[in-house]
């Protein structure tokens, strides 16, 4: 008989509540919004103005504050799709490799004679030597230097190819390494354009990679795609170069080894410094905007034990040398060596306004790009859109509501109405789900909203037909409906598992709009099966005791 234990009924009603209270701060949802960015400075130990305190106490802290993000489709906001110049790393690579190729001959230098390094294409060495009857000896040193391809596919394989050309010695990036380069290059590129959307507190971005070489990049609530491009797109690779000289000349020839690099602050201005920087922006553990002692923005940085000993190294020896800071291929400034620094950390000025540098600070914080983004696509996504299509989506999802519930009432009458009652749980739980777990609803996303009412009452028809069909069989009123929840039962999680196996295939091989169709049908399945099978239930149970019929008409 319909007997549910009280422990049951209570667990079931308190799941309820919880969903209500989870999903209750989307009704509200620019008032949590602005409560939750306050809470988030107020967090980051920042003062909060009057408005933002305002903000604070719109919204009770005793209750949730979580919400569903809306995707770029119902937020506005900005879509990139960039290709990753992976070829660049490959030169950057090799050319890194010069001093260890140097320093592994330069033992061998009554055999091989003279070393030095030769023009050649990027993403290849070539070095000399005087005497080619030391090439063998040579080559052995230099084969020396190659490290174990780090990827399943590359074991036993070096990532390095050495061999002789002559009198030269070419070393270039070995197949297996390029391929691993490649990979690590693109999630390294995944990573930083992730930090760098998040240290400025964008929600949600989507951030994926599509293909070998590309990033796909969406952020809702942005301004604009150049916005996006100005925050992401600087490669933000900060150098430290030894200088050769200064010239206005922007055609004079640098010399081997070296570079032309134009001043940032000094309009005319280049500079001559070493190809080969002394330290770079991947030791740099720590930037933070700060003003310099002449109260001018500027920028604090600190380099790890690493860095901080070639740095420290490098200004107790060169001692009234001028020393160029290298941001992005341009010379930010180039101040003397007046001291040694051994502590590894500094403070690069320049004329910066205070935005530049907190800008600035955030790049090199969150690292610098492997290599430079080439940007295919760009799209900017007005919130007028956005609004439009979240108009768009509740009309839908209303009208496909108002007509199951009329269907409903007209095929079932009171039993329709507690399936309508069910329904209404069940889309709030959904809601509840989606905030708690922080998925992105997106128009796609609220199509398998709709299709979730169309499913959560498909459950209730079932059970109702069982509860008709023991009714005609002569059954009283409380065994017909125990018996058709029983009966009905094996017949919903057929069809919900199937549906369910669907959901997450779909999440599985789908990206972007799908994933966001899958997420809300697969939550959705869950959500109906619970309020048809016990909610649905616990109301009628309520209901018999309250009423106690003789006779039901389902």
């Amino acid at each position: 008989m319909l007997q549910i234990p009280l422990w049951k009924r209570v667990l079931i009603w308190a799941i309820c509540a919880a969903g209500l209270a989870f999903a209750l701060p989307n009704a509200f949802y620019s008032r949590v919004e602005r409560h939750n960015d306050a809470a988030a400075e107020q967090a980051a130990g920042a003062a909060l103005t009057p408005e933002q305190q305002a903000d604070l106490a719109a919204w009770p802290s005793w209750l949730p504050a979580t919400l569903v993000p809306l995707g770029l489709d119902l937020r506005g906001g900005a879509h990139l799709l960039a290709e990753v110049q992976v070829a660049d790393v490959y030169a950057a690579r090799i050319d890194g490799m010069w001093p260890d190729v140097r320093d592994a001959l330069r033992p061998l230098r009554d055999q091989v004679g003279n070393v030095r390094r030769q023009p050649s294409d990027p993403g290849v060495l070539r070095v000399a030597i005087s005497n080619p009857a030391g090439m063998d000896a040579a080559l052995t040193a230099v084969r020396a230097l190659a490290q174990p391809v780090v990827t399943l596919t590359g074991v036993g394989q070096s990532d390095i190819e050495v061999r002789a050309e002559g009198a030269e010695i070419v070393v270039t990036l070995a197949e297996a390494e390029r391929a691993a380069t490649d990979d690590r290059t693109i999630r390294q590129s995944l990573e930083i354009v992730r930090r760098r959307v998040d240290e400025v507190g964008t929600r949600e971005p989507t951030i994926q990679r599509q293909g070998t070489d590309r990033i796909l990049i969406q952020v809702p609530g942005i301004g604009s795609a150049a916005e996006l491009k100005a925050l992401i797109g600087t490669t933000a690779r900060l150098t430290f170069h030894p200088v050769v000289g200064r010239t206005t000349d922007a055609q004079a020839d640098p010399g081997a080894r070296n570079l032309l690099l134009p001043s940032m602050d000094e309009s005319g201005i280049y500079y001559i410094v070493e190809q080969t920087p002394v330290v770079s922006g991947e030791d740099l553990v720590d930037a933070q905007p700060a003003f310099d002692q002449n109260n001018r923005p500027a920028v604090n940085f600190r380099f790890n034990p690493s860095g901080a000993r070639a740095f420290g190294d490098y200004t107790a020896a060169n001692i009234g040398s001028p020393f160029a800071i290298v941001l992005d291929d341009e010379v930010i400034s180039a101040p003397v060596i007046r001291d040694h620094i051994p502590g590894g950390s500094g403070i690069i000025t320049g004329s910066f306004t205070v935005e530049e540098s907190t800008q600035l600070a955030v790049l090199l914080r969150a690292g610098a790009l492997p290599a430079e983004l080439v940007f295919l696509e760009e799209r900017t996504i007005g919130p007028e859109l956005g609004a439009d299509s979240i108009a768009a989506g509740q009309r839908a999802a209303l009208v496909g509501m108002v007509a199951v519930v009329l269907f409903m009432v007209a095929s079932y009458g009171t039993f329709g109405v507690i399936a309508n009652i069910a329904l209404t749980i069940n889309i709030v739980m959904l809601l509840a789900l989606l905030s708690a777990i922080g998925a992105t609803l997106t128009l796609p996303g609220i199509a398998g909203i709709v299709l979730t009412m169309g499913m959560a009452v498909d459950a209730n028809v079932l059970i109702f037909e069982r509860i008709r069909e023991e009714l005609r069989a002569g059954r009283g009123p409380a065994r017909a409906i125990d018996l058709g929840f029983e009966r009905a039962l094996s017949a919903i999680i057929d069809s919900n598992v199937t549906a369910i196996l669907t959901a997450v295939i779909m999440f599985a091989v789908g990206s972007g709009p799908v994933r966001g169709f899958a997420v809300t049908l697969g939550l959705g399945i869950v959500t109906s099966m619970f309020t048809a099978v016990y909610v649905t239930r616990l109301i009628i149970t309520h209901w018999l005791a309250w009423r106690r019929p003789k006779t039901i008409i389902v």
